[in-house]
């Protein structure tokens, strides 16, 4: 059972996984904090309402009806960012690393519909050769 355990916790993709979500995490905690600092500011600047920032009041004089699309936008913008920043610093280079490490496998290619059809015509000839001897000899006896 421990075994088991064990070679699916060493499996690759597992390993691969894990590393992927610390390295993730670490990523979104500083992406986070930049859309926070410089991004959040901005939008309320656009807002024109200091006291709530960028969105829609609904009705006038009731804050509970402000729609609020700063932490939207800003969110939108910081999963971008994080999906950016984990394909082009990990991905792309461990693809890269993995294509040069990598031994170039011989691909057989497929044969042609051509190649096909030769093969089959002489193994028609052959059937026929053999079949003609069986015939001369059955006719010498």
């Amino acid at each position: 059972m421990f075994k088991g355990f064990k070679e699916f916790l060493m499996r690759g993709n597992v390993v691969d996984l894990a590393i992927a979500v610390v390295i993730g995490a670490a990523f979104t905690a500083i992406v986070t904090s930049i859309t926070k600092g410089l991004l959040e500011p901005l939008l309320a600047v656009l807002g024109g309402n200091a006291e709530f920032g960028f969105g829609v009041q609904l009705l006038a004089g009731k804050p509970a009806t402000f729609i609020a699309l700063g932490p939207i936008v800003s969110s939108i913008i910081n999963f971008v960012l994080v999906a950016a920043v984990l394909y082009f610093v990990l991905i792309v280079p461990m693809n890269h690393l993995k294509q040069r490490l990598s031994k170039p496998t011989e691909v057989k290619a497929d044969p042609t519909e051509l190649e096909l059809l030769m093969e089959i015509r002489d193994l028609l000839a052959a059937q026929k050769a053999e079949r003609e001897a069986a015939n001369s000899s059955s006719l010498q006896q």
